[in-house]
């Protein structure tokens, strides 16, 4: 029998790691700008095709590299960062596996030309599927000119299974934003199909944070800073009213590298108890210095993994920051007192030794209402027998309360005609008008009586449930008309919210929005669906652009059902909120209408029922 082991070609085992390290176009960027960085580049330019599918290059003015350097970059575990294993453990760059340019190459074609600042001739090589095709001397500027084209060209089924343009494009953009945010000195410019989303020049942390996100951006910050033995925290958090229910901006580095970690996430969010409402989370942009002995940054071959040595004192470290940076710019709510004109109210300071010319008589009795000098107790015992008579009215009255109720409101639910099961899951049928009538609980929940027993209705879902159908059906029917505004609102986007937007628009306008693009970020919302009512449309536009940035939806019936449901949650009625009977039994009315009553169309329960036979047992 022959051996079966063998050992794969380069090509085959390039792609094999290109499934880890490449998986769309966002992450070609990433190790790309990351090479950059670490050949010291001052200017970094990235141009984008058809959200990466086309084209993607990005140009550098770094160090560049030689015509051998530039030929060996593209061998897989070849690398300039590091030379043995204990330099993993003192890392100062960036990159460090040697897997990126190998597995770039695996799965597109490549063309990379490079000259260092000294030489006076560069290089040019093209590389196609790992095979080297050709590499001559060319002209070029210093540092380093990458063009990755037709990514996943030769491999089918990767090409096929990415998302749309925008949603690609979406993923481009986060991750320029966090390669930008650990790098704010360096200049950065994004070109999508020939037009500039972002040109960011070198600056501060706070400044590069505002040409991201926005100007408003400016008055949410905290700064936060500490300096330890163990680590350096430095950055800012949200103030409590800036909290967002979806699309929080949340950022944490270390050393210089994007970073993933849910424990100090929920350090900083333990900071915000009792702050902000509990489906709302702050905002936060952390920068961690520590020794890199300290840290292990080969956990992934992305790099965003990264386990602490001493995670413990560093999450209270973290929490005591955060919290001193609230408190210390007046973030917690406080108690103002109004001191003008305010009298001067002289401070009591005892003295046991002082008599202070007080003469008290002990045996005054304030409620004594008899002449001085009269010590009886009549009006006690006066009081007293009020009390025992208004005791024996309150008695009396209450069992003639008990003796008039009547019969038939004790059988108002009579236990004979319930069925033995449970109700169906979509609980149709169950209401009944003419049992008594509902009532309203902690303003959130509406009880009605059912045939089954106690319905309980969530009504802010319940609002959603019927809007959200409401708006559908009006859509399918382009029922859904425009009422203008008087006053048109500006929204101001950050350059990846006015991308979505730009994408969703004609989504929008079918949905009876009347939306104009005003140049650079800025959007006009001249119109509302006439169906909204008492809604801001600053508001409602960001949550369905961060709903469709969340989600990754597509265009077409998916992207339009998102935002309908994003719709009707910004105009339900609000947790909270009193109803009259009336406007409780409409509510009920148009949720049995329904053909699903029984859940939201994000599949959360609308509505329970507490059976008879069970209220009983609580009373047995």
């Amino acid at each position: 029998m022959s051996d079966v082991i063998k050992l794969l070609p380069d090509s085959v085992a390039n792609q094999i790691a290109a499934g880890e390290v490449i998986q769309r176009p966002a992450a070609v960027i990433k190790e790309l700008v990351e090479n950059a960085v670490d050949a010291g580049a001052s200017i970094i330019k990235i141009y984008i095709k058809d959200a990466g599918r086309t084209l993607i290059q990005v140009v550098d003015n770094g160090c560049g590299m030689s015509p051998t350097d530039a030929r060996m970059a593209f061998e897989r575990h070849s690398t300039s960062k590091i030379t043995e294993a204990t330099d993993l453990f003192a890392l100062h760059t960036m990159g460090f596996r040697g897997e990126a340019l190998a597995s770039i190459s695996a799965v597109s074609q490549v063309e990379l030309r490079t000259m260092r600042k000294d030489d006076m001739m560069g290089t040019c090589i093209v590389i196609e599927g790992s095979r080297v095709l050709s590499q001559e001397p060319e002209s070029c500027v210093h540092g380093c000119n990458f063009m990755v084209k037709n990514l996943f060209y030769n491999v089918p089924a990767r090409r096929k299974f990415l998302k749309s343009d925008q949603v690609e494009m979406n993923h481009i953009l986060r991750e320029f934003e966090r390669m930008a945010l650990v790098n704010p000195h360096i200049e950065f410019e994004l070109t999508n199909n020939g037009t500039i989303i972002h040109k960011l020049l070198g600056s501060s942390f706070k400044q590069r944070i505002i040409d991201l996100f926005g100007k408003a951006m400016d008055r949410q910050l905290v700064p936060i800073e500490t300096d330890t033995s163990l680590v350096r925290i430095q950055g800012f958090v949200s103030r409590p009213e800036n909290a967002r229910k979806r699309g929080a901006l949340q950022y944490l580095t270390v050393n210089g590298r994007n970073m993933r970690h849910p424990y100090f996430h929920k350090a900083v969010l333990h900071c915000y108890e009792q702050l902000i409402p509990a489906d709302e989370q702050p905002s936060y942009f952390l920068n961690f210095t520590v020794d890199p002995e300290s840290i292990d940054v080969n956990i992934h071959p992305t790099k965003n993994e990264i386990k602490f040595e001493d995670e413990q004192p560093i999450w209270k470290i973290l929490v005591a920051a955060v919290k001193e940076g609230l408190s210390k710019f007046n973030v917690m709510p406080s108690i103002e007192f109004d001191m003008d004109n305010a009298p001067d109210i002289p401070a009591f300071n005892p003295d046991a030794h002082a008599s202070h010319g007080l003469d008290l008589d002990t045996s005054y009795n304030p409620f004594d209402t008899a002449p001085s000098g009269k010590k009886e107790s009549s009006v006690s015992r006066s009081v007293h027998t009020d009390w025992e008579k208004l005791y024996e009215d309150f008695a009396r009255n209450r069992d003639e309360s008990y003796a008039g109720i009547s019969e038939s409101a004790i059988d108002a639910f009579p236990s004979e005609e319930l069925p033995e099961d449970m109700p169906d899951p979509d609980f149709s049928g169950d209401f009944d008008n003419s049992l008594p009538g509902s009532m309203q609980l902690k303003g959130r929940y509406i009880l009605a009586p059912s045939k089954n027993g106690l319905m309980v209705v969530d009504q802010h879902r319940a609002h959603v449930r019927i809007l959200y159908d409401r708006y559908l059906d009006l859509a399918r029917l382009d029922a859904l008309a425009t009422q203008r505004i008087i006053f048109p609102e500006v929204v101001e986007l950050s350059p990846s919210q006015s991308s979505v937007m730009e994408s969703i628009s004609d989504e929008l306008v079918s949905l009876g929005f009347d939306v104009a693009f005003l140049g650079g970020t800025s959007w006009s919302v001249n119109g509302l669906p006439s169906v909204l009512d008492s809604v801001n449309p600053h508001e409602i536009l960001l949550s369905m652009v961060d709903c469709v940035t969340e989600t990754g939806e597509e265009l077409g019936e998916s992207l339009r059902n998102r935002i309908a449901l994003s719709m009707a949650r910004a105009a339900a009625i609000k947790p909270g909120a009193q109803l009259t009977d009336a406007e409780m039994e409409h509510l009920l009315s148009d949720l049995f209408k329904l053909s699903a009553p029984g859940y939201t169309p994000d599949g959360k329960t609308v509505m329970s029922i507490i059976a008879f036979d069970d209220i009983v047992r609580l009373f047995a």
